[in-house]
C-alpha cells in the first residue's frame, strides 16, 4: 500500500510521481492556436501548418472568435509523426510574432 493511503484509497493531498504521458507516433494531434483576431490570422496560421504537416486537410480548419472579438482560436488536427515536428511547429508558430499561444 502506497504512503498515505487507506483501505485501499489514495491520499489526493499526496501528488503521484508518474512519467508524463507517453504519445505513440504517428497520431492525430489537435492544435488550438490562440492571436488577435485579424481576418488573415487563420491562413497564417494554416501557412505554418502545412509547413509542418504537408497532408493537412485546410478544410478541417475551425476558427472560433473570443467573447469580445478581440482574439481568435484555430483549432486544427495534424498526423504528428514526431516530438521534433511537434517542437519545430510549436516554435514556428510562436516566431510569426502573430501567436499568443498554442495548446
Amino acid at each position: 500500500m502506497k504512503k498515505g493511503a487507506k483501505n485501499g484509497l489514495r491520499d489526493l493531498r499526496q501528488p503521484e510521481v508518474n512519467e508524463p504521458p507517453k504519445i505513440t507516433f504517428p497520431c492525430d494531434y489537435s492544435l488550438k492556436v490562440v492571436g488577435d483576431a485579424a481576418e488573415d490570422f487563420p491562413a497564417c496560421v494554416c501557412q505554418v501548418i502545412v509547413k509542418h504537416s504537408p497532408d493537412f486537410d485546410e478544410t478541417s480548419l475551425q476558427v472560433i472568435d473570443s467573447r469580445n472579438g478581440r482574439f481568435q482560436s484555430v483549432r486544427v488536427t495534424i498526423v504528428a509523426t514526431g516530438e521534433q515536428q511537434l517542437r519545430q511547429l510549436f516554435d514556428d508558430l510562436k516566431a510569426t510574432g502573430r501567436v499568443h499561444m498554442v495548446v
